[in-house]
């Protein structure tokens, strides 16, 4: 007869054992390369991490994309840059696609993906460096790049001629546009820097150079122009003044100390006229404002700003988090403050490094989630559980602020549910935003003979509370995680606002496991075309 205690049945659900170990060393289950990739879609981390560099992060892409099919390569690329907002995972995963199956890369899925002349900059940026398997743009995407240059306006590709690296000028040189009329001509010459016709330059064009010239200086009106193009020309205080006056929401976000500095901010009224503008909520709207660029904004601006603007910051990101659902029961947001969380949010980029930490996102999302359920409880921890009461009538900036500033030493994830079991807590909803490197609680174990500690933890929780669900945040792009994704398990990636749309949906029974591939996958194709 078989021995009892050896084949004895197993309370609750089976767990199988870590089958790897995380960049920390630590148990951890493995990803489907689709999940995998999945994540770095949603998540756009190209930058270097706390266990992880940027090259380390693009050579993990270019490795998934190859075991994935090259039709969920071109699903992503369009969910990444439709739904999630970045700019360098679907660039790189078009340029890569031009290689792997160019057929796939149709007029449509390039100008559905490279939607902006900074996208275009960085699909030919990717394709010149050679990452992708090829260091010339080639027929095909020489074709797409003139048939995605022949469809914008000339005043569109003059607006979105700044930035270099390759310039515009560069991509034209490189692709050969050929142009329908005088004034696209006369453009792409501008652009190239070869002679050209100033009478039959876009008007928009010549009202740039005359005032590059500065014969028209003190001109009421200052042409409709990007940000960065007014700032290299020699402007006066009022021309300071008319720009901030026109500046559209995400321009007067990221340039409040600019303003101060050219003396814009003295003038009262132009302080009220911004002040409002940051907190118009059809502004915030339009903007598609991420909570994380108003805390981006919250601590990059300079004590001296008028009290005015630091309160009207204050005042949309109260709007920014105002689709945070209310969820059914108690909810417990476990948040991870270990060192690993002090890199930057969008990684390491060198000069244009954000200040925002994962830190910094992770304490947001738990003071928002607080903010609007009164029931909710924040569990952080770092190696234990760090206990901490938030002052709930507190703004949710500096419920964040105090989150984040929290000491912070190693990884363990599973010390927040056990905290929770200790209490012997009822929950309708776990949340752990966290980077999911969690090595302190696996130490002396090997992976294959058991579950993560977090797992364990979770099937205690589990029996005071079946109907409970764990979702698990991951601030950074990963192939492991420290649950196993399943009916009650949900896996979500990136900080963007569609993260508060995916917990109440999460909540509501709306949303199946494997969330992001399933998403993925829905995205219609158009049939393939001919190279």
């Amino acid at each position: 007869m078989a021995s009892k205690s050896l084949f004895q049945s197993i309370v609750g659900k089976f767990f199988a054992a870590a089958d790897v170990l995380n960049r920390a060393g630590g148990l951890a289950y493995s990803r489907t390369a689709e999940q995998a990739l999945a994540q770095y879609v949603a998540t756009g981390m190209l930058g270097s991490t706390c266990y992880a560099n940027a090259e380390t992060h693009l050579a993990t892409v270019l490795r998934l994309a190859q075991k994935v099919s090259p039709e969920f390569i071109a699903r992503a690329a369009i969910y990444s840059r439709d739904r999630a907002y970045l700019k360098d995972v679907p660039a790189l995963l078009v340029a890569l696609l031009t290689v792997k199956s160019p057929e796939l890369v149709t007029s449509e899925l390039f100008q559905r993906v490279i939607d902006s002349p900074k996208m275009l900059r960085n699909f030919v940026q990717i394709i010149r460096s050679g990452v992708v398997g090829r260091k010339s743009l080639g027929s095909r995407p020489k074709r797409l790049v003139r048939e995605w240059l022949d469809a914008r306006s000339d005043q569109a590709l003059f607006v979105g001629s700044v930035g270099n690296d390759p310039s515009l000028g560069d991509i034209v040189k490189m692709v050969h546009p050929v142009p329908r009329t005088p004034s696209r001509e006369a453009l792409y010459a501008w652009l190239i820097g070869r002679e050209y016709e100033e009478g039959a330059l876009p008007p928009i064009v010549q009202e740039y150079e005359r005032i590059k010239r500065q014969v028209i200086r003190g001109k009421d009106e200052l042409p409709d122009v990007p940000f960065s193009m007014l700032t290299h020309l020699p402007l006066t205080p009022s021309d300071w003044k008319r720009i901030a006056r026109n500046a559209s929401w995400q321009t007067t976000r990221m340039n409040l100390n600019t303003f101060e500095r050219h003396g814009v901010l003295q003038d009262q009224e132009l302080v009220r006229c911004i002040a409002n503008r940051l907190r118009n909520p059809r502004a915030i709207q339009q903007a598609r404002v991420f909570p994380y660029q108003l805390m981006a904004a919250y601590l990059n601006m300079n004590e001296t700003l008028p009290a005015k603007i630091k309160a009207a910051l204050g005042e949309a990101m109260e709007l920014a988090i105002s689709n945070v659902p209310r969820i059914e029961g108690k909810v417990l947001v476990m948040v991870d403050v270990s060192g690993s969380m002090r890199s930057p949010a969008t990684g390491n980029r060198g000069s244009a490094t954000s200040k925002v930490r994962c830190i910094d996102v992770a304490a947001l999302i738990a003071a928002s989630i607080v903010r609007k359920n009164p029931e909710a409880e924040v569990i952080p921890f770092s190696d234990d559980v760090i206990l901490v009461k938030l002052d709930r009538q507190q703004p949710v900036m500096k419920q964040a602020q105090q989150l984040a500033s929290l000491p912070s030493v190693g990884t363990n994830c599973s010390a927040a549910l056990a905290h929770a079991n200790a209490r012997q807590l009822k929950a309708s909803m776990v949340i752990y935003v966290s980077d999911n490197e969690s090595w302190i609680d696996s130490q002396s174990q090997w992976k294959g003979h058991r579950a993560t500690e977090t797992m364990r933890q979770w099937q205690l929780f589990q029996k005071r509370n079946p109907q409970a669900k764990l979702v698990c945040l991951d601030l950074v792009p990963g192939e492991t995680t420290q649950a196993i994704e399943r009916s009650e398990i949900f896996h979500i990636g990136g900080f963007s606002d569609h993260v508060f749309t995916l917990l109440a949906e999460i909540a509501e029974g709306r949303t199946a496991t494997d969330y992001f591939v399933k998403q993925i996958d829905a995205i219609e194709l158009q049939s393939s075309e001919k190279a």
